[in-house]
């Protein structure tokens, strides 16, 4: 499932968390590259091609971030506001991944154009069932809109 071409943001800095992720990844055969950015900034830099990722393709896009919001640096949903304020980003479709059982979190996020949000499972065996369900919707259902730069 998934494209290997196609990157996967993965912005999460517990690296069980990372760990669990790729786990679950593999076992339900998503093939998509996974990048890891580990905080908020180092998202924007991956995204926007800064600092350390100054040498990569803009225009090459991930097809989903997965975002988790308690980051260090810069919080998840300023991560969030400012991919949508980017057009080279604003549509880039951005799953909020979080350990969060705050509504106002989740209120947040959804004002900021999150298009989904979806509070971590502690259960391997859910986390696998919805790194499943992603995978199969994000990456091989939907349909985006290329957000190439002009």
């Amino acid at each position: 499932m998934g494209n290997k071409n196609h990157v996967i943001l993965l912005v999460e800095d517990n690296p069980d968390d990372e760990e669990l992720t790729r786990l679950a990844f593999a076992e339900c055969r998503i093939a998509n590259r996974l990048e890891v950015a580990r905080d908020g900034q180092e998202a924007l830099d991956y995204l926007f091609a800064a600092g350390k990722h100054s040498g990569r393709d803009i225009c090459d896009q991930p097809q989903v971030v997965l975002l988790d919001l308690k980051l260090p640096k810069i919080d998840g949903l300023e991560v969030l506001r400012r991919i949508r304020a980017n057009e080279n980003t604003r549509l880039l479709p951005v799953v909020i991944l979080t350990s969060s059982k705050e509504e106002r979190d989740m209120v947040e996020s959804y004002s900021l154009g999150a298009n989904s949000y979806i509070q971590k499972p502690v259960d391997f065996a859910q986390f696998l069932e919805a790194a499943r369900q992603l995978g199969l919707y994000w990456l091989v259902l939907n349909e985006t809109p290329s957000t190439c730069c002009k």
